[in-house]
């Protein structure tokens, strides 16, 4: 065995790959037989003499990691995206981890909220005033298995070997690797996307060491996209948005040989940090945030990019790079080495020392095309035999003396980084290898390695989307021809319809305009109802048909990333922000026209569905077809599904800006058989105009996935179904929140406007009156729109007035500590000449007074929220700010409160929600 003093001089960040070997010799216990005889058996049972080597070692070190993570039970069925969105005690508890087993869910939570801190797996022994109770000590006994400290032979093997104690920090790399194996497919990818706003770096190659395989993750980073300007500075022409799965680039890799006093993530963060600010997107040692050595995560391949500007003052290069970083010794993870190689432009190779093991290595690269540059520490090695094998390497590699740089401590740190930058720079200006991630894992299937795209139901759904988007040459031809029930027909439906609701609330409606409203309807709808569904939504209907929730869920993802490719709009400007655009300052929104080029998406192909079903449902009530002969009776039941699988689905059609009342109810009856006896409701509805960062609030608040930005945004508004823990629901009073994003359909109207006005404040109407709580989103200091105070009057006449809460997001600018005066004085100033615009359209003269009593209460109640800037630093290399973080938390915080309370209207059952719908 390697005595402690060996075992002392390895760097920190390698004694756990290292100190392997000596744990799977020391690794074992004595038996005592009968008599004086002993027999030698490793730590798992076994003897010498059964084939007993390394992996098994690796193996239960790898379970001892998982039980003290409490993942033991996620290795059969894995942690869904489902479980981790529920809504439990601890969503509205800002509680520090006290034990191992909170640290995944403590880091889920931070993820889900964009916080930059999720990465700390540091404990808090102390009961905090909001912290969850620690564990009795007989429970942590259980499940944590101490050596007896008077063994002075298990205290000195396993004094440098043990894993993390309660009271000792989880290294951050092997929770991630720990979550991701014990995570499906989907919350995989939800969390590498989180990972991407919060400008980590992200996993690329996943080791397994249990399984022995490593995985890379391609299904993983396929939801992430990312926009960049290219230099000269930004213009229209120079604006660009693509997945980072597709998009090739430069790509660069920094590899660790044998030993290195260097730090690779160190010297990575601040090649990639503009100016003088350190942007820690590789997690490292002298980060306080979890510092103890790797014991599961070795292997582990990460990737990050860097996207310009178009500015040159922050821009460190003038295109998209890629940042590759190999965790562990290139010795003991050869296979990711190879792929590297085979990947990158350029690889750097950090290490004190050069043997004659090394110099083997690298020999038998001599065929790759690659560019290698060696970051030497001469003082700390044997430097005579560094150079002797550098010599024989330069013509192998073909090198030269300037691809050999020396950093000791005391070099000049800035300087040598913009060495480093200087070098990446010189490649990229010459031919060099580009490639996207889908190349990198072409190369990995070559060299063995498993694709977590590559399984069967994930490649069948993807085989049905081609089939369906292959025929998609023009969105809007594609729309007039197979999707042939939207369009002109639902929009005079959805008029008619109009008019005849209208006509019921008349004093003395006229019976003969009813009777002819009542003709035109159904003549429309026989015209809908005679034709059949083209083959592109049947196929989507067997995609969504799967008895296979798994498949379904790749079929919906595929379908959005299929057709984003094939009917991406034009946008008239580029975005200002990834995930929300600045709003324009000219004159209203005309909603007859669209806001931005509506994109083909998912939503068009269930209206479609849901049009065939609302034209077959008024033919049944009609008495024109019998209930017998139905067709589509059973398409609701697919939507609930979805709803139920978090798919958000589209509540008011963006299109003819009107709700298909029949449709929504029988979705909201067949989730109502679905859901049993747990179908008690709360709605919280978010409105604001477009670009107020809503969507963005919401679903960092809950983990949701409603469209961010004008460039993916279409016009409805779309619901989304959120689960109440069991344990929680009936302290929170309900089952299932349902959160409605009114999307783009309140566009900010004056009351000049007339029929476009009454529009908005009746969409505004519909989504208050159906709510229990509301979230009114205002950009910077920009007045309440008008629509949203006509409604409040309409509300305050019925009673129903939902627990509401107005939010001022400072969008664009650096984040700011807390409110600016100007900010609270706009809100809390008695209302200007839209409350009286308002109130003198509901023939109300002392409306505005009751706005002062509703809108502009008292701020001390917190009815009004000021929520700081969401980047930190310059977009598209900004991090999401941590106040923004934390102030979205406390909203989060003070709505589940407030539900709890009972400060929202009653809540509902799917039921009661039914009837309101009609009714409004």
């Amino acid at each position: 065995l390697p005595t402690h003093s060996d075992l002392g001089e390895v760097a920190p960040e390698i004694k756990a790959s290292e100190r392997r070997t000596a744990v799977a010799i020391a690794d074992l216990e004595w038996r005592e037989m009968e008599g004086d005889d002993c027999e030698f058996r490793y730590g798992d049972g076994t003897n010498e003499a059964q084939d007993n080597d390394f992996p098994t070692v690796e193996r239960s070190r790898f379970q001892e990691m998982l039980s003290l993570l409490g993942l033991e039970m996620y290795q059969v069925q894995k942690l869904s995206l489902q479980d981790s969105l529920q809504i439990s005690f601890d969503s509205m508890k800002n509680w520090a981890p006290q034990v191992p087993k909170d640290l995944p869910w403590n880091f889920l939570r931070k993820l889900q909220a964009l916080n930059a801190d999720a990465r700390n797996t540091t404990m808090v022994l102390d009961v905090l005033p909001d912290a969850r109770p620690v564990e009795k000590e007989s429970q942590m006994e259980e499940e944590i298995i101490y050596w007896d400290p008077a063994d002075d032979l298990a205290a000195d093997i396993y004094s440098f070997s043990e894993l993390p104690t309660p009271d000792t920090p989880v290294n951050p790399l092997d929770l991630l690797c720990a979550l991701l194996l014990s995570s499906d497919s989907f919350l995989q990818q939800e969390i590498v996307l989180k990972m991407a706003l919060c400008q980590f770096a992200l996993p690329l190659v996943l080791p397994d060491s249990e399984n022995h395989y490593h995985t890379f993750l391609l299904w993983a980073m396929r939801g992430i996209v990312r926009t960049w300007w290219s230099q000269p500075p930004r213009g229209v022409g120079s604006f660009r948005e693509d997945s980072v799965v597709s998009s090739r680039a430069p790509t660069f890799a920094f590899v660790r040989m044998d030993v290195s006093s260097n730090s690779k993530s160190q010297l990575l963060n601040a090649v990639l940090s503009p100016g003088h600010r350190q942007w820690d997107c590789f997690w490292h040692r002298d980060l306080n945030l979890g510092t103890n050595a790797r014991e599961i995560s070795d292997g582990l391949v990460e990737i990050s990019w860097f996207f310009p500007s178009g500015r040159e003052d922050l821009d460190i290069f003038p295109e998209p790079v890629a940042f590759l970083n190999l965790r562990g010794d290139i010795g003991s993870h050869w296979l990711q080495f190879k792929l590297l190689t085979e990947i990158s432009s350029a690889v750097f190779i950090l290490t004190d020392n050069i043997s004659k093991k090394e110099y083997k290595l690298l020999y038998s690269m001599k065929e790759s095309t690659t560019k290698y540059y060696f970051i030497l520490s001469p003082y700390r090695g044997k430097r005579n035999t560094n150079l002797r094998f550098l010599n024989k390497l330069i013509p192998v590699l073909k090198i030269d003396h300037s691809h050999v740089l020396v950093k000791v401590s005391s070099t000049d740190s800035d300087s040598f980084v913009k060495r480093i930058r200087a070098i990446v720079g010189n490649v990229l200006r010459a031919p060099c290898r580009r490639v996207s991630v889908e190349d990198m894992a072409h190369a990995a299937r070559k060299l063995g390695l498993k694709v977590d795209e590559d399984c069967e139901e994930c490649q069948k759904a993807k085989d049905l989307m081609e089939r369906i988007t292959r025929k998609i040459k023009d969105s809007d031809a594609y729309r007039r021809d197979e999707l042939r029930l939207q369009g002109d027909p639902w929009r005079k439906a959805a008029q008619v319809e109009k008019e005849f609701c209208q006509l019921q609330w008349a004093v003395d409606p006229p019976e003969k305009h009813r009777a002819e409203l009542r003709r035109r309807l159904l003549e429309l709808r026989m015209q809908q109802n005679g034709h059949d569904p083209s083959l592109g939504v049947q196929e989507f209907i067997s995609g969504i048909s799967s008895p296979s929730l798994s498949e379904k869920q790749y079929f919906l993802r595929w379908m959005e990333w299929g057709l984003a490719r094939v009917a991406q709009p034009r946008l008239r400007q580029p975005p200002e922000t990834l995930l929300t655009l600045r709003p324009k300052h000219g004159g209203p929104t005309d909603l007859g026209e669209p806001l931005w080029p509506e994109p083909l998406g998912v939503e068009h192909f269930l209206r479609e569905m849901g049009q065939f079903y609302e034209a077959e449902s008024c033919l049944v009530e009609a008495g024109r077809l019998p209930a017998g002969q139905r067709r589509f009776a059973h398409f609701p039941g697919l939507a609930s599904e979805l709803l139920l699988t978090g798919l958000p689905l589209e509540l008011i059609d963006g299109s003819t800006l009107s709700m298909p009342v029949r449709w929504v109810t029988g979705l909201l009856k067949e989730l109502h058989i679905r859901l049993e006896r747990r179908s008690r409701l709360v709605v919280l509805s978010a409105l604001g105009v477009p670009c107020t960062g809503k969507s963005t609030l919401l679903n960092t608040m809950f983990g949701l996935r409603f469209a961010t930005g004008k460039s993916c945004g279409p016009r409805g508004a779309f619901m989304q179904l959120i689960t109440v823990a069991e344990g929680f629901s009936q302290d929170l009073g309900c089952d299932h929140i349902l959160v409605i994003d009114s999307g783009g359909l309140i566009g900010g109207a004056l009351t000049s406007a007339g029929d476009r006005f009454e529009l908005e404040a009746s969409l505004a109407t519909l989504l208050m009156g159906l709510s229990n709580v509301t979230v009114i989103s205002l950009a910077e200091t920009k007045d309440i729109p008008a629509a949203i105070l006509h409604a409040f009057l309409r509300l305050e006449k019925t009673g129903h007035m939902p627990n509401y809460q107005f939010v001022y997001q400072n969008l664009h600018d650096v984040s700011v500590p807390g409110p600016r005066p100007r900010d609270k004085r706009q809100l809390l100033d008695p209302p200007g000449d839209l409350s009286r615009a308002a109130a003198q359209m509901e023939k109300q003269g002392d409306g505005f007074r009751a706005l002062v009593g509703l809108a502009f209460c008292d701020p001390e109640k917190q009815h009004i929220w000021h929520i700081p800037g969401l980047w930190h630093g310059a977009p598209p290399m900004a991090a999401v700010s941590l106040a923004y973080s934390e102030a979205i938390f406390e909203l989060k915080r003070c709505l589940l409160e407030n539900i709890r309370n009972g400060l929202s209207n009653q809540n509902k059952n799917i039921q009661q929600l039914i009837e309101l719908v009609r009714r409004l």
